[in-house]
């Protein structure tokens, strides 16, 4: 409706352009917006309001040669001009009982539009370092990363989603070295504790499942004393010594006495089995990405180096103690940052220059990055990097999630007694199923701190959303299988014909929200809100129980069973789709 109502409006402004009353090279930016007031009608639009400058006219005398300008629609009752300008519309009834065959027609496809035309959007998200498995904190940014990309492609935008797999840096390192301990221990090179684990190590269980991988498949290749292992190692830590100190000469140690070969073997063995265990929770999650991006690749393609030789050649870089600083204070940072180090070796910050230059380079109109709240800090330098090469960092929107915190049974959830550090993906999938899991993860705008309550998140209540909801969509085709039950049938011509005796409350409270179904989708995806879409599904099923609660629907005189049939139909189909754009299931028994 909103649309039609915005080519009425552009209608009389063309006609008052062709009457010379208005500039011919006019292109308003028209927008209808649906009244906080029934009084008022039930879409408004300020378009007086916002041109009346620029023509040098009152806004209410504006309004009124507009609204004598507007041509002829059956769906609008009248048309009024409130306050200083605005113009009100209010729709006939009938225009309120189309949302009904509206839906019916359109099925899966009623709330997507083509408003993205086809626009070139990649949005990565997730991209967790590849040094453990998934926790809760990734789940929350997988959830609403997969729903923000399918919002966009349900409003016409060609989505690619994006894992960035960070496969090089120091990280990536401290794993390969942790793997290698544990190997040697499973090796018998610690068996009086001569080899102790590094403070800064990886400790969880799966670096010993990965360890004995290894062995398994390589047996002794790898194995070195420990005391040749340890030899003239600085102290750690535990023994007052610096715990990165003592970390990175254990990582130069295992690559002196490993050799590139041996060391390559022992890393891709830590990244290939953490990789897979990631992509195997991502897709039982519902999380499907058309690309993972490997970190490595933008060393060995060159697109690092040329990333800085451009910044050099652009007068962005300066040198300063033997490390190549980005002059990143220029715009706007609070210091400059080094992306070469004094040892020739390129920083994380250089990769991921290099690697949003080479999003550009590949065609994207936007590129959204979905990141953890802890990198506020980042965006400002990234931003400016991309300026700094000449690129247009309006191209770029990073969205923040904050971090979720389990709750059960009203204390927060004690961390996980299998992985020994955190609360795992998988874990919460176990115990509280997809459904809820995808559900909640998005109920709260992403930069929100979220509660996750998992109590309710299993609770079979109406005060859970999820199964609220679903429990609506099952009610629904109950009331179907009811009707067979009965043997009486459902004569959708008839009940579509027969709309008009729809106006108990309840029921014009359900078409209304019907028909605010597609407006919802589009705000949830131009302001990357999949909680609106959320809410919205919450407030139909309430809409619907109500109902079910005050009216029976298979009732004896035909024309008013069949229009509540179809009424209930369009409701069951809009809570489908609106799970389906939140990758949760619509279950037609519970």
């Amino acid at each position: 409706m909103k649309q039609q109502l915005t080519s009425l409006i552009q209608a009389a402004i063309d006609t008052l352009k062709s009457q010379d009353v208005l500039p011919a090279d006019l292109s308003p930016n028209i927008q209808i917006d649906r009244t906080r007031d029934a009084s008022h009608g039930d879409y408004a639009c300020n378009i007086a309001l916002m041109l009346a400058k620029s023509v040098r006219c009152k806004p209410r005398d504006l309004a009124e040669k507009i609204v004598a300008a507007l041509p002829a629609a059956d769906q609008v009752a009248k048309v009024d001009i409130a306050g200083p300008g605005f113009i009100n519309f209010t729709l006939t009834d009938a225009a309120a009982f189309a949302v009904v065959e509206a839906v019916l027609d359109a099925g899966e496809a009623y709330g997507r539009s083509t408003i993205g035309d086809d626009k070139f959007v990649q949005v990565e998200f997730v991209s967790a370092n590849p040094t453990g498995p998934l926790h809760v904190g990734h789940g929350r940014g997988a959830a609403y990363g997969a729903a923000v990309a399918d919002l966009l492609v349900a409003v016409g935008f060609k989505v690619h989603r994006e894992y960035y797999v960070n496969d090089a840096g120091r990280q990536m390192d401290i794993l390969a070295a942790s793997v290698w301990l544990r190997y040697l221990d499973l090796c018998g090179e610690n068996a009086n504790n001569e080899l102790p684990f590094p403070v800064n190590g990886y400790k969880g269980d799966y670096v010993w499942d990965i360890a004995a991988t290894l062995q398994r498949e390589h047996g002794d290749a790898f194995r070195h004393a420990a005391q040749i292992v340890l030899t003239n190692l600085p102290a750690d830590e535990i023994d007052g010594g610096d715990k990165e100190q003592y970390i990175d000469a254990v990582i130069n140690r295992a690559k002196e006495l490993l050799g590139d070969a041996a060391f390559r073997t022992v890393f891709d063995a830590g990244l290939n089995s953490i990789l897979d265990d990631i992509r195997h929770d991502l897709e039982g999650f519902g999380v499907v990405y058309e690309e993972w991006f490997s970190e490595r690749s933008l060393t060995e393609s060159g697109a690092v180096a040329r990333a800085t030789e451009r910044l050099k050649n652009a007068g962005h870089l300066y040198e300063k103690d033997g490390a190549w600083w980005f002059r990143s204070t220029d715009f706007g940072d609070e210091k400059d940052r080094v992306v070469v180090r004094d040892n020739g070796q390129t920083t994380y910050f250089a990769s991921d220059i290099a690697y949003h230059m080479q999003k550009l380079e590949r065609g994207f109109d936007r590129v959204i990055d979905v990141w953890g709240a802890d990198h506020h800090g980042y965006v400002p330098r990234v931003k400016a990097a991309l300026t700094a090469l000449g690129d247009d960092a309006d191209k770029l929107d990073v969205l923040l999630v904050q971090f979720a915190i389990l709750y059960r049974g009203g204390e927060k959830a004690q961390m996980s007694t299998r992985s020994g550090e955190f609360v795992t993906l998988r874990e919460l999938r176990e115990e509280v199923g997809d459904d809820a899991a995808r559900f909640f993860y998005v109920m709260r705008k992403c930069e929100q701190h979220m509660d996750f309550d998992l109590d309710l998140a299993k609770s079979q209540s109406s005060d859970n959303p999820v199964y609220y909801i679903q429990y609506a969509h099952a009610r629904i085709c109950s009331v179907f299988r009811q009707l067979a039950e009965k043997n009486l049938t459902h004569n959708s011509d008839n009940g579509l014909s027969s709309l008009a005796v729809l106006n108990e409350i309840h029921e014009q409270a359900l078409l209304t929200r019907l028909s605010r179904y597609p407006e919802v989708v589009e705000a949830a995806a131009l302001n990357h809100e999949p909680h609106q879409l959320a809410h919205f599904l919450r407030e139909l099923a309430n809409d619907f129980h109500t109902y079910y609660n005050a009216h029976p629907f298979l009732v004896d005189e035909a024309a008013v069973r069949d229009a509540r049939l179809c009424l209930i139909k369009a409701t069951r189909q809009v809570l489908a789709n609106g799970l389906g754009l939140l990758a949760v299931s619509a279950p037609e028994t519970m």
